[in-house]
């Protein structure tokens, strides 16, 4: 333009030159430089996420016991929400992208998008009818009662309600991260998540004169920051900046059957794995219930680690979910095993050396939370037993997201199956049949995450990570 203002095609055209140099890195690029730079957006990503979960639940807890139960009971509901808009149905959709664009279709990557957005709305309207909705009898079921259970009806009919929002922001941000760029999402992610944190602590403890609104505080604050992060990553992608290879398209939408397999077969299996998670700690809980409150308290304080792990592996697995999705576009299968051999022997050192300090250490965490003795020795029971273990579960989570990439999920689904056989049926086995002690449950969840993490790994050697073979 006359002014040296870039016009919109030339900012596009930069945007696919970009995306061109980004997408030949995935497929050609040295693989642990490759891998760190995508990751460490990630990395700091997870880390501000998870503060600022942490400073929600430091907010509400001023307001008493009752509006910590009302969050201890929507928490895990919508630990699970994020898991599929994000990493399950999100892991769908940025393998699709980027196993598209690695094998040069980007008029299927763009169409990818479209159908994306579908799938989205159609998951978060199961969340808002069923969560939304239903949210009194559902949590009353849980054990809700009283207070705790209006301000978890209260809390969940706005992040349930909101539900469509996060599905499409997270989306957004799979498209980002199944292109390589995952610098966008993170910048978005991280930047509305520590605003977040002021709107949330305002809204909840009533500061600078705005009225409190109590538990809902934290609700109204995740909504209307993914609202805004989802904004920005629109802007990115409707107009091709940011480096992308591709655009979102409005206009002239066909739809079809093979796309929407394309990212189901993904996202769907991966979504089952994620309900499998939630499922299996849920289980083992209400069997360790049985052993008394502070065996509840205790072992509570473990589960709540081994989540942890989760955005921790998904840190790493995310740019693995991008690699090896545009390896198998380019048919580069050998360095698609190179690069989640890679990352997943990262993160089964990260996760060693976590597991492996608290279990000989177990009160630099349990101390975070608890002074209670009885609850605290069952937390350091817990933790020597499981803690070893972790690695075994990192790494297979790690794994699991890589595995996304290849278009199958039938391993990481059968892991799944398998630890939930051993944790939590295994472990019923143990307290409801023949009333073992709880060191013996314990150690039915420590094999469990060993088994989840070894089937994952022995994946790679299947026919799913080498389709070149006979």
């Amino acid at each position: 333009m006359a002014d040296g203002t870039p016009s919109a095609s030339t900012t596009a055209s930069r945007g696919a030159a970009a995306g061109a140099a980004r997408m030949k890195a995935l497929i050609e690029g040295p693989i642990a430089p490759t891998l760190f730079k995508l990751a460490l957006p990630n990395i700091v990503s997870s880390m501000v996420g998870t503060g600022a979960i942490v400073l929600d639940t430091y907010y509400v807890g001023q307001l008493g016991v009752a509006s910590l139960a009302a969050l201890a009971l929507v928490f895990p509901i919508q630990t699970l929400m994020n898991m599929i808009s994000s990493g399950a149905m999100g892991g769908g959709i940025s393998s699709a992208v980027a196993r598209a664009l690695g094998a040069g279709d980007v008029a299927r990557a763009e169409r990818v998008v479209t159908h994306s957005l579908v799938i989205a709305i159609g998951f978060a309207l199961v969340f808002t009818i069923v969560f939304g909705l239903f949210a009194q009898p559902i949590f009353a079921m849980l054990g809700g009662r009283g207070a705790a259970l209006d301000g978890a009806v209260a809390y969940a009919g706005i992040v349930f309600g909101g539900s469509a929002i996060v599905f499409v922001t997270n989306t957004f941000v799979s498209v980002l991260r199944g292109t390589g760029n995952m610098a966008v999402p993170a910048r978005s992610l991280i930047g509305t998540a520590i605003l977040g944190t002021l709107v949330s602590g305002t809204l909840t403890l009533g500061w600078f004169g705005v009225p409190s609104v109590g538990v809902m505080g934290p609700a109204v604050a995740a909504i209307a920051m993914s609202a805004l992060a989802g904004s920005v990553m629109f802007f990115y992608i409707v107009t091709g900046r940011a480096g992308l290879r591709l655009r979102l398209r409005l206009t002239d939408v066909q739809f079809s059957a093979n796309i929407f397999y394309d990212i189901m077969k993904v996202g769907l299996v991966a979504s089952g794995n994620a309900c499998l998670t939630i499922v299996t700690i849920i289980v083992v809980t209400g069997l360790v219930g049985r052993y008394g409150t502070e065996a509840l308290a205790g072992y509570g304080l473990g589960s709540r680690l081994e989540l942890i792990l989760i955005p921790i592996a998904f840190s790493i697995g995310g740019a693995l979910t991008a690699m090896v999705g545009a390896s198998f576009g380019a048919k580069r299968y050998a360095r698609a095993r190179a690069v989640a051999l890679a990352g997943g022997g990262i993160v089964f050192a990260l996760t060693a050396l976590l597991g492996g300090t608290v279990s000989i250490w177990p009160d630099l965490w349990i101390g975070l939370f608890t002074t209670d003795p009885g609850a605290s020795e069952i937390a350091r029971t817990y933790l020597r037993i499981a803690g070893t273990c972790y690695a075994f579960f990192g790494m297979g989570m790690t794994l699991y997201f890589a595995s996304q990439g290849t278009g199958s999920m039938i391993w990481p689904f059968s892991a799944g199956v398998a630890r939930f056989t051993i944790a939590a049926g295994g472990g019923a086995l143990c307290a409801l049949v023949f009333g073992l002690p709880l060191e013996v449950l314990f150690t039915c969840v420590a094999v469990g995450l060993v088994l989840f993490g070894s089937i994952v790994a022995l994946s790679l050697k299947s026919r799913v990570w080498n389709p070149e073979k006979p």
